[in-house]
């Protein structure tokens, strides 16, 4: 696992120590990126179901001004930490440990808009659908940002949820990843 392009390209990332987390390949990692930018400049990127913050550091990797990293599991943060001292990115990034439900909280009342907003949970106890329609109830998306999901490929998501519509939907082997933007017609001013 290593970050594919930009500032810290290259760099050798760790993965989180067991078989609990599951971290996205270098190959789907590039067709994220592809997809989406493939470069940044700036905005504020929040990596839910973290693991070992590769989606994240990536993000801050091509141009990502401030990355927020939330998972679960202490191994999972450990092994953040460890990656971002790695890439000298722990300045651009806030790290905790905490429920992706019970963390929206928090970030909700600071009043924090991402461009990037990565969805990775455990294939098998997946709420895709649940959170995107609370980070549509809670406006934490900017108005150009995406919503990118990593799911497994036997799941399928709804084209239209809230106010978000799926932009783009790819398969890679077990995994999918499914891309939300704001519908352009319900855009708010």
């Amino acid at each position: 696992m290593r970050v594919v392009s930009g500032d810290f390209k290259g760099r050798q990332l760790k993965a989180v120590p067991g078989v609990t987390t599951r971290p996205t390949t270098d190959k789907v990692k590039e067709a994220i990126f592809n997809m989406v930018g493939p470069y940044f400049e700036g905005g504020t990127a929040l990596d839910l179901f973290a693991g070992s913050g590769g989606l994240g550091i990536e993000a801050l990797s091509r141009g990502i001004d401030h990355c927020i990293f939330v998972d679960r599991e202490a191994k999972a943060i450990q092994t953040i930490h460890k990656n971002l001292e790695l890439c000298r990115a722990t300045g651009s990034s806030e790290v905790y440990r905490n429920d992706a439900e019970r963390a929206i909280k928090p970030i909700v009342k600071r009043g924090v808009q991402f461009s990037l907003i990565f969805l990775d949970p455990p294939y098998k106890q997946q709420k895709l659908k649940a959170l995107i329609n609370m980070i549509d109830e809670n406006n934490l998306l900017k108005k150009n940002g995406y919503i990118i999901t990593e799911h497994g490929s036997d799941v399928e998501l709804d084209i239209e949820i809230g106010r978000f519509i799926q932009l783009k939907h790819e398969t890679y082997g077990m995994s999918s990843i499914t891309i939300y933007r704001i519908n352009s017609g319900q855009e708010e001013e």
